[in-house]
């Protein structure tokens, strides 16, 4: 065994054991909001969209806040602003994908019936309005002026919109059985302070198991010579976005597909403003070359999953499908490093 896989096996032991622990405390998140959004009465797609999303966006978001507002140094501040890019790449391409192997892994094809294109037309709107904010936050990134951390508020006032819009709506979906609460199994109807406690837990064993995730990547950045930037584009992502990979495997497992959609759909929403927000904050928001590589991966990964909800049917090999989008922008983030 070479003597740097010897120094980095911990971390590699370490990196595999709190996927595991994300991916455990993830079955009992998604059982927990599933009920936490029953009880609330907000509809399957804001239980996705909203509660699981909000719930699961907590580990990227407080990367790019660590990173951004308490990183000492540029090299920190780099990670936090690539963190900001990268996790919408990684939803847009790897968890769509996620949902496209799992359906077909499962043996299941995405129904097509009237509901379920109203639902899909539902989500074409959101990755619209999705790429709307995405577009104005690389604006932001090639233009240089004084009071540019100013427009942060105007990325969390877009949040807090869509927020209202998605509670607001109205709630056309049928009533589903749910799985019995795991913390109370022997109950049909659990109660709501134990399904709100349930989910909590399972977002704390989350939170911090994704730390762990990230605190290995870190570790491993170095050894596999990536630079910081380099590695919150290529690895952070991967990572921080784990939750809603691993959410969207147990909901397709279960034949929810919807809550997975709604789900990775929220998290995108969250990602292109509150880490933005951050960026503009504590950072000049200043996007170079391999970030703005990053950006062109996502407008496109949205853009045809826009066109394709848009037209009420969606091919899980279509899904499966987007995460070629990722080995290619890989692909061209390699030859600029070299090229450096």
């Amino acid at each position: 065994m070479s003597p740097t896989l010897l120094a980095i096996w911990p971390n590699i032991a370490l990196l595999l054991g709190s996927a595991v622990v994300i991916y455990l405390a993830c079955e009992f998140f998604v059982n927990g909001v599933e009920w936490v959004g029953q009880k609330m009465a907000v509809g399957q797609k804001a239980t996705g969209t909203i509660l699981a999303a909000f719930g699961t966006a907590l580990p990227e978001s407080v990367v790019t806040l660590v990173a951004v507002a308490f990183g000492a140094g540029a090299a920190s501040k780099e990670l936090g602003v690539g963190a900001a890019l990268g996790g919408p790449l990684a939803l847009s391409t790897i968890a769509y994908a996620t949902v496209g192997f799992s359906l077909i892994l499962c043996g299941r094809h995405l129904p097509v019936t009237a509901a379920v294109r109203e639902e899909f037309k539902r989500l074409s709107k959101d990755q619209v309005w999705f790429m709307a904010i995405f577009a104005a936050k690389i604006l932001l990134g090639v233009l240089v002026f004084a009071w540019k951390p100013w427009l942060g508020l105007a990325f969390l006032a877009a949040y807090a919109f869509y927020v209202r819009q998605e509670m607001q709506g109205e709630n056309e979906d049928e009533e589903e059985e749910l799985e019995p609460l795991k913390f109370q199994p022997g109950r049909a109807e659990p109660a709501t302070a134990m399904a709100l406690i349930q989910t909590l837990t399972a977002l704390v064993v989350i939170f911090f198991a994704s730390r762990t995730f990230v605190a290995q990547l870190e570790h491993l950045g170095p050894a596999l010579g990536l630079r910081p930037q380099l590695l919150a584009l290529l690895l952070s992502p991967i990572a921080t976005e784990l939750p809603e990979t691993m959410n969207a495997v147990i909901w397709v497992r279960q034949g929810k597909y919807r809550l997975a959609l709604a789900n990775i759909s929220g998290a995108m929403m969250i990602q292109a403003t509150i880490p933005t927000a951050l960026g503009l904050f504590f950072t000049p928001w200043h996007l170079s070359a391999p970030l703005l590589v990053a950006a062109a991966a996502t407008m496109t990964a949205i853009l045809i999953m826009a066109v394709a909800f848009a037209r009420g049917a969606i091919s899980r090999w279509l899904l499966a499908g987007m995460g070629l989008l990722y080995p290619i922008f890989a692909g061209v983030i390699a030859v600029l490093h070299l090229a450096g």
